[in-house]
C-alpha cells in the first residue's frame, strides 16, 4: 500500500478566536494596595490596558488586561499576589457595531455575558470592550460573521 500524505480535516475546531488574558488579582482591602499594584506595572514593560475593581468588605478583586500577559504574570508572582487567569474577548465598538448590536448578536445564539468592562487604552482609537461569555469560540464566530473586529494581545497598545 502506497503511503499518502495526510491532509488535515476541516472542522469547527480549526477556528481560533483571538482572545486576551485577563488577570483577576485578589487584594486585601486596605489603603494603598491598588496603588502598589498599578505602580508595579507602571515600572515594567507591561502596561495596563483595562482595569475593573470589585470591592468586598475584606478584599477586592481587580481585573486587569495588560498588553504583555507573560510579563504581567511575572509581576503578580513577584508581588506575591494571588491571581487567576481567564481568556476574554476584546471587541471593537464602532459605527454600525454598537453595544446593543453586540448584545443582540450574542442573545440570538443564547450566549450569556458573564461580565464586561471597557478598555482604557483603545487599540484602534475606538471604543473597545472586554467580554467574558459562555462559549468563546462560538461568540467569536458570531461576532466575526456580524463584522465586529476582535483583538488579540498583539493588537493591544504598547504605550
Amino acid at each position: 500500500m502506497a503511503s499518502q500524505s495526510a491532509t488535515p480535516l476541516e472542522t469547527t475546531q480549526g477556528y481560533s478566536t483571538p482572545t486576551v488574558t485577563q488577570f483577576s488579582v485578589f487584594l486585601d482591602n486596605r489603603v494603598g494596595r491598588l496603588h502598589e499594584l498599578v505602580n508595579a506595572f507602571d515600572k515594567s514593560a507591561a502596561k495596563i490596558c483595562a482595569l475593573s475593581v470589585h470591592e468586598a468588605s475584606d478584599y477586592a478583586v481587580v481585573r486587569i488586561i495588560a498588553n504583555r500577559a507573560a510579563i504581567a504574570a511575572r509581576i503578580l508572582r513577584e508581588q506575591r499576589l494571588p491571581y487567576g487567569e481567564k481568556e476574554v474577548l476584546v471587541v471593537e465598538l464602532s459605527e454600525g457595531h454598537s453595544l446593543e448590536s453586540l448584545c443582540l448578536s450574542l442573545l440570538g445564539a443564547e450566549l450569556n455575558i458573564h461580565f464586561a468592562y471597557p478598555l482604557m487604552s483603545l487599540p484602534n482609537g475606538t471604543a473597545t470592550i472586554a467580554l467574558s461569555v459562555d462559549d468563546m469560540t462560538l461568540a467569536g464566530q458570531i461576532l466575526r460573521r456580524k463584522c465586529f473586529r476582535l483583538f488579540g494581545e498583539a493588537d493591544l497598545p504598547v504605550a
